[in-house]
């Protein structure tokens, strides 16, 4: 988020705050916006017209409340199209989803949280499949997240335990702190993190780091599934697989990637 000092633009910065207001609740009326921001609903009104003009925002002609219009999913295929790496490791990422069945991810680190870039399903699957680009998650009950914090530096570590309350997600998420750097000592000794149901109960997951040509983790690739499809052999072996596709990947990405992330 900008600082108040950057902020240039008012009436733009008010306008973006509502359109990320349906980030957290997709459909919205004039009344709601205008109550949650104290705003007009004049106001509210011509702001949410724009938005629907430039195809930001769609409105449903029964009901006259607004989502996310196609505008939105452009510039999410824009984001993904400027990271180099997801054009990189989607066959491989396909490939190990056919492999084991499961769903794979890909995501860096942005402002000590996780940023999903791309997810890739079983080419059998029957699952409804989402695009998950730009969605975000804690880096400290998800895999990923472990993944590459195990894999930082201990002043980003430690920054990011002074500035983070470990929140509690299911009843298995670490929430406390001096057990939290265990976890991540552990991850980084065997090599990949797992998520044991931290993050959505139900839901393993095990994850490991991508390096770049300075041996410096940005990004993390990871296999999800249903927990009781999770045991510790195939955990172990599992492991083993996504270590083998992800060196792949490093050893293509080394000669085309001149990466700097956040």
């Amino acid at each position: 988020m900008a600082e108040n000092n950057e902020i240039k633009v008012k009436s733009l910065q008010k306008a973006l705050e509502i359109l990320n207001l349906f980030t957290e609740k997709p459909v919205l009326g004039v009344t709601e916006v205008s109550e949650y921001f104290g705003l007009y609903k004049r106001t509210v009104h011509n702001i949410l017209s724009t938005l629907k003009a430039m195809e930001y925002l769609e409105q449903d002609e029964e009901t006259g409340k607004y989502r996310l219009g196609i505008q939105i999913f452009n510039l999410s295929k824009a984001l993904g199209d400027t990271y180099s790496i997801t054009k990189i490791a989607g066959p491989y990422m396909q490939e190990l989803s056919n492999y084991t069945g499961k769903r794979c991810y890909l995501a860096v680190p942005y402002r000590q949280e996780v940023l999903y870039l791309d997810a890739m399903y079983p080419a059998d699957s029957i699952e409804l499949m989402r695009s998950i680009l730009g969605e975000r998650a804690q880096m400290h009950c998800t895999g990923l997240g472990k993944a590459m914090l195990a894999n930082m530096g201990e002043r980003e570590i430690s920054d990011y335990l002074e500035h983070h309350k470990l929140e509690a997600f299911t009843e298995n998420s670490i929430i406390d702190k001096k057990q939290f750097r265990e976890e991540l000592l552990r991850t980084k000794q065997r090599g990949y993190a797992l998520d044991d149901m931290e993050h959505e109960f139900g839901i393993k997951c095990i994850a490991m780091p991508v390096f770049d040509r300075t041996k410096n983790v940005y990004a993390a690739i990871s296999i999800s599934g249903m927990a009781n499809h999770f045991t510790d052999a195939n955990i172990a072996e599992r492991a083993m697989l996504l270590k083998k596709y992800i060196r792949k990947k490093e050893r293509q990405s080394k000669y085309v990637l001149h990466l700097l992330y956040f």
